[in-house]
């Protein structure tokens, strides 16, 4: 079984690239007996899906700013 230093990692790494199924498999693997594992995989995730919201909600105010001008 993988350290959690390393799960942590490829959750992060998943963000970025399209993870191999060894790999996910460990993930789901660790974060079903590591709740801290698990916690991290939650947070990271609610930050990914925040910032992009906050990106969409940016485009979206540049957007009705061009269209009053």
């Amino acid at each position: 079984m993988r350290s959690c230093r390393d799960i942590t990692a490829l959750v992060s790494q998943g963000l970025d690239r399209k993870l191999s199924l060894g790999e996910r498999l460990a993930i789901n693997l660790h974060i079903m007996m590591c709740s801290r594992c698990r916690s991290f995989q939650r947070q990271t995730r609610f930050i990914r899906k925040a910032a992009r919201r906050y990106a969409e909600h940016l485009q979206s105010r540049a957007g009705k700013k061009t269209i009053k001008k």
